[in-house]
C-alpha cells in the first residue's frame, strides 16, 4: 500500500471511543470510528436509505444507520441486518503518530 494519496483527517486526540465522525478526502464523505482499540474509516452513506452513517450508534465493529437500522461491519462494510443488503465502501486507515490518514483512491485500495 502506497502512503502518498493518505489524506490526515484527525488525531486520536479528536476521536472519542464508539462515536463516528464525518470527513472528507478526495471529494468522498466518511465516517470514521475509534472502537476496540482500531481505527476505522467507511463510506458515510447508508447503501440502503442514503443517509449519513457518522450520526449512527456503533456497537463493536459496526456502525448502525439511525434512520432504518441497519448495521454495517466497519471492518467490510458488509451490512449485518436488513433493511440493507447492499454493502458500502471501507478505506484504508493508517495512524502515524498520532494522527490518522486515510485514502480513498483506488490504486491504495489492492
Amino acid at each position: 500500500m502506497t502512503t502518498e494519496n493518505f489524506v490526515a483527517v484527525f488525531t486520536l486526540d479528536d476521536l472519542a471511543d464508539g462515536e463516528p465522525h464525518k470527513a472528507v478526502v478526495d471529494d468522498v464523505t466518511i465516517a470514521v470510528v475509534l472502537t476496540e482499540g482500531e481505527v476505522f474509516a467507511i463510506n458515510d452513506i447508508c447503501s440502503h436509505g442514503q443517509v449519513s452513517l457518522s450520526e449512527g450508534e456503533v456497537d463493536g465493529c459496526s456502525l448502525e444507520c439511525w434512520l432504518h437500522g441497519s448495521q454495517f461491519d466497519l471492518r467490510t462494510g458488509k451490512p449485518l441486518s436488513l433493511p440493507a443488503t447492499d454493502p458500502v465502501p471501507v478505506y484504508p486507515v493508517k495512524v502515524e503518530d498520532g494522527t490518522v490518514f486515510v485514502t480513498t483512491r483506488s490504486s491504495d485500495l489492492s
